[in-house]
């Protein structure tokens, strides 16, 4: 005699969606902390030697340093994810990077520490960098594989809500030292906390990814011995084209955040005169918008297709890229509010719109590697945007237009992937509703 009893209950939407989004956020929050140390403070700290100009440059550089290993780590811990688990995978990329992130606010600055400080500064974002590699694909096929076909291209944008997040809390947070501390205060201690911050934040993303069930689509893909032996490899042999279509879908959503974000704050200052704090107090107000921005986007993707999201967000960043860097030139504060806010929420479409349209192309059985990969080559362009844009303003001595068709190119690269994308098959969602269909409502137990 038997009587059925409910199955063990899925990981709720909530929760993985926290999970998703968490590492993300930790991920932002250490780009934004290290933009604005990297175009404030790590030039005079670690390299005056160089001269101003040199000293900028090798700051920025430090940025691209952890996106040149990005690939590296994307390899490693796609591998990973596609071999024991997105969840268990993701549990390593987040220690990794919150304590290299931790770590940063521990560096000596004294002259007689700067050679070796620099050399450590550097092991630490390569650490970062090698994290950074294999969070995001994970961090969206956790929030995607446990949602059903039509909720995909939702949940795929919940992970890039890290990125304003990161964005508002790290911008905040250097707004309020810096109008509580001063200057001076920062550049002697002040520095410090933000990234020491990220330690504790370390125990409460291991909690949330420690609390959640793996995907169903993995646990399919387990379950029938299906499993890639090298997922890497078989993703280029049987999807080459989707990684090309991959990258340039990637291109405007990372790149737009590294020029309007990194460089944008250094130009901002050294060239255009504006003072820190109006900076800063600009882009945490567009990244507080991206709250609503994102979600709404992610929302819209379900109803039209997330690549036809996507390309709507480049082409409306490629109509404005070279009119906000020309009214940018002689901006009062409220107009420099206002350029912030529409050069961020245009590119947030094809930011949120991103996971959805990278998840569609790649099977379950190699996504995680295909697009850890995919993205880890795009970040690797777009780390150095910054520096490219500092050589194209010295080459052009400094013409109002140089940032802007850095804007403009990586808008019509973007566009060119998304509309791509949208004419290929959704090879992704394959494996994942097999998965979906297969988890069970009930199970018998005895009586």
């Amino acid at each position: 005699m038997t009587t059925t009893m409910p199955a063990q209950p899925r990981t709720s939407t909530r929760r993985v969606a926290a999970a998703a989004t968490v590492g993300t956020a930790l991920e932002s929050y250490d780009f934004y902390t290290y933009s604005y140390f990297a175009a404030f403070f790590a030039g005079p700290f670690f390299f005056s030697a160089l001269g101003e100009t040199g000293a900028l440059l090798a700051s920025f550089a430090t940025i691209g340093i952890a996106f040149v290993v990005r690939p590296i780590g994307a390899v490693l811990f796609g591998h990973l994810g596609d071999r024991i688990g997105r969840r268990r995978t993701l549990l390593i990329t987040i220690a990794l990077m919150g304590v290299a992130t931790g770590l940063v606010g521990l560096l000596p600055t004294g002259q007689e520490w700067v050679a070796l400080s620099a050399v450590v500064l550097v092991l630490l974002r390569i650490a970062q960098g090698l994290s950074l590699g294999g969070e995001w694909g994970g961090a969206v096929l956790l929030a995607t594989e446990h949602a059903d076909a039509r909720r995909r291209p939702f949940f795929a944008s919940l992970p890039q809500l890290g990125s304003p997040i990161g964005s508002v809390a790290a911008g905040g947070l250097m707004l309020a030292m810096f109008f509580g501390l001063g200057p001076e205060a920062m550049a002697a201690w002040g520095w410090r906390v933000p990234f020491l911050l990220a330690i504790p934040l370390i125990a409460v993303s291991l909690y949330l990814r420690w609390s959640i069930d793996e995907t169903p689509v993995f646990r399919e893909i387990a379950a029938k011995g299906e499993r890639s032996r090298m997922p890497v490899l078989d993703a280029i042999r049987s999807q080459p084209t989707a990684f090309g279509v991959a990258i340039l879908v990637a291109l405007l959503g990372i790149g737009s955040y590294s020029l309007m974000n990194t460089y944008t704050m250094g130009y901002g200052v050294t060239r255009l005169g504006f003072d820190e704090m109006q900076l800063l107090t600009a882009a945490t107000i567009g990244g507080l918008l991206q709250f609503v921005a994102v979600p709404a986007f992610g929302w819209l993707a379900t109803r039209i297709g997330s690549a036809r999201v996507v390309a709507l967000g480049a082409v409306g960043t490629l109509l404005i890229a070279f009119p906000i860097y020309w009214l940018l030139g002689s901006a009062t504060f409220a107009v420099l509010v206002a350029l912030m806010v529409v050069g961020g929420i245009l590119p947030t479409a094809s930011w949120a719109a991103l996971g959805g349209t990278m998840q569609e192309l790649f099977r379950g059985r190699h996504a995680y590697s295909a697009l850890s990969v995919a993205y880890a080559i795009a970040a690797v362009v777009s780390g150095f945007i910054p520096t490219v844009t500092e050589a194209l303003g010295t080459a052009t001595d400094g013409a109002w237009w140089h940032p802007g068709l850095v804007l403009a190119v990586l808008s019509a690269l973007t566009l060119v992937g998304a509309i791509a994308a949208g004419r290929m098959r959704r090879l992704g969602d394959e494996d994942a509703d097999a998965a979906q269909a297969a988890e069970p409502e009930t199970v018998p137990q005895p009586a």
